[in-house]
């Protein structure tokens, strides 16, 4: 497809998770227009009201930077609460249930192989991504002709108010002149929020079955990452190239910080994009554009209020 969806007839959503990243932004771009939204911070699952409802929508997750959350909060999260979610909603009627999962569950990338596809195997190595495998196994032994379990896989996604490490990256590139990313010969793939709500848009609509990994078109070198952050920042700065010795070392002692900006991570949806007959309407760079042009705005507000404040006081 590649433009935009056609609903014939708008389906009634339930978004599990509230004012989260990914949950406004989906609010905000999806083309379904009848969204009600429940946390399970303060509702248990047998307490939701899935009257009338079409489609279960899950993004409440812990993510993988809560260092701090032991392995069975983790487990309780991700995999036991959603699939108590789903019970629910099939006993009462629900035709969809969509869980947000993430590329996570597939392992850590060895250098020279194939890339990941959606029918890869996977070997999750901490306790974000083997919750999140162990969810999807016991979601898609829920699923019958009437309930249709739809996994979507999504590497690193970012938009306007991103938080965590892609926020980091855009603070240190506005922070410091010189940086050590030149000639990073690495490919990570990411997901523009516009470009996921439509990848959920379009299973939604078709009511696809099956597993789907959502992400932009094209991986990104760390290079390519940091070049589009200073374009958009209206930055100069300087990049200077370290040694693939240091780096071979750093990644040996497996810091998460060096595989995240000089390890590659490939992917490839083709299966997805045939299946649901979708393209991203977004590229990374055109993503990265308006996350950059949000935040700077949003740094514009803050000046202001802050200013306007001290006025007042």
């Amino acid at each position: 497809m590649g433009g935009t969806n056609v609903f014939c007839q708008m389906k009634k959503l339930l978004v599990i998770g509230t004012n989260s990243f990914i949950g406004t932004n989906f609010h905000k771009f999806s083309e379904n227009q009848e969204i009600t939204e429940v946390s399970l911070r303060e509702t248990n699952p047998d307490d939701i009201d899935y009257r009338e409802v079409d489609v279960v929508l899950h993004l409440a997750a812990i993510v993988h930077q809560s260092k701090r959350i032991n392995k069975q909060v983790c487990f309780h999260v991700n995999r036991d609460l959603p699939v108590s979610v789903a019970e629910h909603a099939k006993q009462a009627g629900v035709k969809q249930f969509v869980f947000l999962s993430t590329v996570k569950v597939y392992g850590k990338f060895i250098s020279c192989s194939d890339p990941w596809t959606e029918d890869s195997a996977c070997y999750p190595y901490d306790d974000y991504g083997e919750s999140k495998y162990s969810a999807e196994v016991a979601l898609k032994n829920m699923e019958d002709e009437s309930f249709v379990i739809s996994i979507i896989r999504t590497p690193i996604v970012y938009g306007p108010g991103v938080k965590a490490n892609m926020l980091k990256m855009i603070r240190l590139v506005e922070k410091f002149s010189l940086l050590p990313f030149w000639k990073v010969n690495n490919n990570r793939h990411y997901t523009y929020i516009e470009n996921l709500v439509g990848f959920i848009d379009r299973i939604i609509e078709i009511r696809a079955s099956g597993t789907f990994i959502a992400m932009d078109d094209l991986g990104l070198s760390t290079t390519d990452l940091v070049k589009y952050l200073v374009k958009f920042l209206h930055r100069k700065i300087i990049l200077f190239k370290v040694p693939d010795i240091f780096i071979s070392f750093a990644v040996s002692l497996k810091v998460p910080a060096v595989d995240q900006l000089y390890g590659s991570f490939y992917l490839d949806n083709c299966k997805t994009k045939k299946l649901l007959d979708y393209e991203p309407l977004f590229s990374s760079e055109e993503g990265i554009g308006k996350m950059i042009s949000y935040y700077l705005e949003s740094k514009k507000k803050m000046i202001s209020k802050q200013v306007s404040d001290y006025k007042i006081f």
